[in-house]
């Protein structure tokens, strides 16, 4: 038995889920033909709280074509400077949008209406007009770090006093709302794009969807195809998206429980230097300088174990639909028992 905790991304479809998807009537997508993605478009549209939905193969692309139908070439973004959008998609806004990044430190990632205020351009030929404030929640880099609702009001309501659009690369959105107890409704009118992703720990098998404001859509589906993402009997796929949200959201409360006991249990341990803050179902640590990540990977792939070089000097370690308590029981009792002399 392998025990994958590299990423929520290594989940499997449930028996359940597979007999959803081989149940599932499709069309063709591109013409809007494929009942079951536009019953997925429409589901999540109206569980976020906005108008119109975009179905596409992954969050990058919905990150990617979120971020172009709100800017024009030489604009600006403002967002976190370890944000997903900006360090791991190759690239991408720069390729795709022509678009210039302004980056800031954040508090664990997560940025604020003081930092915002400082570092938009003034209107001066010499700087890129500052277009979108965007925000990620959770933090992947920052160990599932997550924001209150009533935090995102505030910097909303500031960004749209100054002209912002709000892009919001919620990948693990429904990760910070079983944290944070507040509505996915109420999401919507702070957002002109919101990204969301079914296949990390919704267990979906692929698929992330780009929920928008209204004039944004047909933008946003011409550069799905521009961006090559359009596909055709995709039903398949959104019948899993669509179980993954009716039976997989509330679920992800276990994940949080269980990353909490790993972040205990590595406390503890003399080759961890340091464990950031646990708020979801993302654990990050710092080993000691005499324990490389090779190394520290090496032993416990002994032990059929598997996690994530982060850094120089760090481990990532997620949780998923994929990882029980027996499971947690045999992570925790190989770390306890580790050796590396």
């Amino acid at each position: 038995m392998t025990i994958d905790l590299r990423s929520d991304t290594v989940t499997k479809p449930t028996p359940a889920m597979k007999a959803a998807m081989f149940a599932a009537e499709v069309g063709d997508d591109v013409f809007g033909e494929d009942p079951t993605v536009n019953k997925l478009e429409e589901k999540c549209a109206a569980l976020l709280g906005m108008d119109a939905a975009v179905y596409c193969p992954s969050g990058t692309m919905t990150n990617q074509i979120g971020i172009n139908v709100l800017t024009q070439p030489y604009d600006e973004v403002i967002c976190y400077k370890g944000a997903h959008i900006y360090k791991y998609e190759g690239g991408g806004l720069m390729g795709n949008s022509q678009v210039s990044v302004k980056l800031l430190a954040g508090n664990r990632g997560r940025i604020s209406v003081d930092e915002i205020a400082i570092n938009i351009n003034n209107d001066d030929q010499h700087y890129p007009r500052t277009a979108v404030a965007a925000l990620e929640n959770t933090v992947v880099r920052e160990a599932g770090s997550f924001y209150f609702l009533r935090e995102i009001e505030t910097i909303s309501a500031f960004a749209r006093s100054k002209g912002l659009h709000m892009h919001l690369d919620g990948a693990r959105l429904f990760n910070a709302l079983i944290a944070s107890g507040d509505k996915a409704s109420d999401y919507g009118k702070y957002f002109d794009t919101i990204s969301i992703c079914l296949s990390k720990g919704l267990g979906a098998p692929v698929g992330s969807v780009l929920v928008c404001k209204k004039e944004f859509a047909k933008k946003a589906r011409r550069m799905r195809k521009v961006f090559g993402g359009a596909w055709r009997q995709a039903g398949f796929l959104a019948a899993a998206g669509i179980y993954a949200l009716d039976y997989h959201v509330t679920r992800l409360t276990e994940d949080h429980v269980r990353a909490t006991q790993l972040g205990k249990c590595l406390e503890k341990q003399w080759y961890v230097k340091s464990v950031m803050p646990v708020d979801t179902n993302i654990v990050i640590f710092e080993l000691v300088p005499s324990v490389p990540p090779a190394l520290f990977l090496e032993k416990i792939g002994v032990h059929d174990i598997k996690a994530l070089a982060f850094s120089a000097n760090e481990i990532r370690m997620v949780t998923h639909l994929d990882f029980n308590d027996a499971m947690l029981e045999k992570t925790i009792t190989t770390l306890n028992q580790l050796r590396f002399s």
